[in-house]
């Protein structure tokens, strides 16, 4: 059965191209707007399971990933910042805290329309940073397409005073680990 990551972030297909798998990615093409008074969670689970739904359109007899992350920091949630100033903006509210990073995972087999869903938190404490290494951070990785605005595997593991959480993939985008096991449920080893 073919695999199709339904994603066109260059940073979930290289995590996914860990697993030295066959794969092909496909543009889910939906609206990513958050829904008023949802949480971060809802957020995510919604958006992976919206994009697998609809690269299955596509592939009716395929397994599709469906994938969506967001961050949170003091129950706020945390978007792609865009441009400069709201990566600083971001990053100053940031500095010294506990960011928890939601990334939401959907296996969809579009033969059966068999559906597994989950949220993977992994959890990064910034540290306290000046207003001088911020500037010097973003104009240095330009974040500005990252929940959260910094790219762990870039120099944003400088910003970090400790990581918490089970799968450093999930911190990028896509938890490998839970999708090895569903990917087992759908009889489909890696190994």
């Amino acid at each position: 059965m073919q695999l199709v990551l339904g994603s066109t972030s260059l940073y979930r297909k290289t995590v996914l191209e860990k697993l030295g798998i066959s794969f092909i990615t496909a543009s889910p093409n939906i609206d990513e707007s958050r829904l008023e008074n949802e949480s971060a969670i809802e957020l995510v689970k919604r958006l992976s399971e919206s994009k697998a739904r609809a690269v299955a359109k596509l592939h009716p007899n395929a397994l599709i990933i469906g994938s969506d992350q967001v961050a949170s920091c003091n129950e706020r949630v945390l978007t792609k910042p865009g441009n400069h100033k709201n990566a600083v903006k971001q990053l100053s509210e940031m500095a010294g805290n506990k960011i928890i990073f939601h990334s939401g995972l959907c296996l969809l087999n579009s033969k059966t329309n068999l559906i597994q869903l989950d949220v993977v938190n992994f959890t990064v404490v910034m540290r306290q940073l000046t207003q001088q290494q911020i500037e010097s951070y973003v104009k240095q990785d330009q974040p500005f397409d990252s929940a959260g605005s910094f790219k762990s595997e870039g120099l944003g593991i400088a910003l970090f005073e400790k990581m918490l959480g089970e799968d450093p993939n999930s911190l990028i985008g896509l938890p490998l680990i839970r999708l090895i096991d569903m990917l087992e449920n759908e009889n489909y080893s890696v190994l």
